[in-house]
């Protein structure tokens, strides 16, 4: 070989090697901390999980190639949701998806971007300044909108029109006497009485449906907050044993043996909440990105425990259901 071209072949080869190089180069590995509200071997938190997971991979990102999701875990207790957080954060992650809401998150951050997945009121707990335009680092998905207290009772009505007592589940804070309120603006006109029932602990749940249930031509509304999903299991066997007519503000309910439920797609809000992680990630920022709200709703009946109440479902509501659970 000549020697001019040995140097000009080895001139090509030098030139190649930064291309292959960078073609070998591993992808930017992006973070994303996630903190649910409900413990980890919580079969649903799993289903919702692998929707979040299935809508990044949908939009091109893969765990263990370009993207690492940490987890935390854990019942809702603040003190506790506050010490995940903290964890998570110090793993600096580049985007956040929070299963809830309420003071914690406020305080949390103000600068890692936090996508809420099932939010229920944002704009009542200060988490976001309006729905349109979120102004900060949280953005996300609302699983609730207030009128929906109202359909519950409606659908109660429906299937148990004896009913003229109602016990509604609820918790303490802004949401829960926001759902009380429109619940009992809708009992008046109707001539149902409402009692509020506190969700606390498990103990307080089962003295507070017994004591309610001796009453009489009772039904039970359990309306939406963190602490019924902790404590669903207790719920829906403490309405069995009253023999409560009881509508549920998720799908998981009537499944795990609950009458009725209606409410907001959940599995489908993680879903769409992997769409808002994938836009931050390539640059956009909350403050841009306004909180939606849920897009499909779910009406499901478990025809197995109506049998069990003595109850008649009728045709017009089954007709209308997503699901029948025989």
């Amino acid at each position: 070989m000549q020697r001019r071209e040995f140097v000009a072949l080895l001139g090509g080869a030098a030139a190649a090697w930064p291309l292959a190089a960078r073609a070998q180069q591993p992808e930017r590995m992006r973070r994303v901390g996630v903190l649910m509200n409900i413990p980890a071997d919580d079969q649903q938190t799993q289903i919702y999980l692998a929707a979040f997971q299935q809508g990044l991979q949908e939009l091109g990102w893969t765990v263990g190639r370009n993207l690492r999701i940490d987890h935390r875990w854990g019942p809702s207790n603040d003190e506790r949701i506050r010490q995940q957080a903290t964890e998570l954060l110090a793993l600096t992650p580049d985007v956040m998806l929070w299963a809830g809401g309420g003071q914690v998150i406020r305080e949390a951050s103000r600068t890692v971007p936090i996508v809420l997945a099932q939010s229920i009121d944002p704009v009542g707990q200060g988490s976001v300044a309006s729905l349109a335009r979120p102004g900060g680092n949280i953005t996300g998905f609302t699983q609730f909108e207030y009128s929906l207290s109202g359909k519950w009772l409606q659908l109660l009505k429906e299937i148990a029109p004896g009913t003229t007592r109602v016990g509604v589940l609820r918790g303490s804070g802004g949401a829960g006497i926001g759902q009380w309120a429109v619940i009992q603006a809708f009992a008046e006109p109707i001539g149902v009485e409402c009692t509020p029932l506190s969700v606390d602990d498990a103990n307080e749940i089962e003295r507070g449906i017994a004591a309610f249930a001796r009453g009489g031509n009772g039904g039970l509304i359990v309306a939406l907050n963190a602490l019924v999903t902790f404590h669903r299991q207790t719920i829906i066997a403490s309405a069995a044993r009253h023999r409560l007519p009881a509508i549920y503000p998720i799908r998981y309910f009537a499944e795990a043996g609950g009458l009725i439920s209606y409410g907001a797609d959940l599995t489908d809000q993680y879903r769409r909440a992997a769409s808002y992680v994938d836009r931050i990630l390539k640059g956009e920022k909350p403050a841009d990105l306004p909180v939606q709200k849920p897009t499909k709703y779910e009406l499901t009946i478990n025809l197995k425990t109506a049998k069990a109440l003595g109850i008649e479902v009728p045709a017009t509501v089954r007709a209308r259901a997503d699901e029948v659970i025989e």
